[in-house]
Formats: structure tokens, C-alpha cells, sequence
């Protein structure tokens, strides 16, 4: 349940899609630019990765059992939640929105305009 209830959640951020890459992952993205990954087992959510600012990168992985750097994407900030179990749904949910708007941030300017 709590699988359905995040991609609804990261699909109603403006602009966002969603595809199975890498085999079993369902990857968001806004304009072509992940901002969320789940990793599946079946339909339910193995763990999930996300990008967040860098005090909050250093703070995560230091400081809450269950949540590493994101392997290969570490160096970009990102974080994979291993035990789902360590962040309240609602938190998980405010983190998905600021991996959205960090990764918005970063997009061309004109792609940003184009998207309003």
C-alpha cells in the first residue's frame, strides 16, 4: 500500500513521469532528470533514493541507521533509504518534494520557463 500511495505522491509534483529502468526500478523524473528512484521487490518497495541538500546528505547518512549514500550517486547528493522503516511516511514524502525542486533548480533555464 505504502508503494501506491509514493508514486502517486511523486507523479502529482508538475511535470513529473515514471518508467522501470534498470530492470526492477521505477525511476521519477522531471524532464528527463530523476529526482526519485523505488526499487522494487515485486510490488513492493525495497528501498528508495532520493536527492537532498548537502548538509541534510551529511546529516542522513551519518546519523540515521538504514540510510547510506546512494551508491553511484552519492558524489550528486543522493541518499538510498535501505530500511523504509526510518523515516515517517510524511517526511519521506517532503524529501521527495525537495529532491523535486533541487533537481528542477538545476534544469536549463529554458527548460524551466517551458515548464511554467
Amino acid at each position: 500500500m505504502r508503494l501506491e500511495r509514493l508514486k502517486s505522491h511523486a507523479l502529482s509534483l508538475p511535470h513529473a513521469t515514471a518508467n522501470r529502468q534498470w530492470g526492477d526500478d521505477l525511476v521519477f523524473k522531471i524532464a528527463g532528470k530523476m529526482f526519485f528512484v523505488v526499487s522494487l521487490d515485486g510490488d513492493t518497495a525495497e528501498k528508495v533514493s532520493f536527492k537532498c541538500p548537502p548538509a541534510d546528505f551529511r546529516r542522513l547518512t551519518r546519523e540515521v541507521d538504514g540510510i547510506i549514500p546512494a551508491p553511484y550517486l552519492a558524489r550528486h547528493g543522493w541518499v538510498s533509504v535501505e530500511d523504509l522503516s526510518v523515516l515517517p511516511e510524511a517526511e519521506l514524502r517532503e524529501r521527495i518534494r525537495l529532491s523535486y525542486e533541487l533537481v528542477r533548480a538545476k534544469l536549463p533555464k529554458k527548460i524551466q520557463a517551458a515548464l511554467g
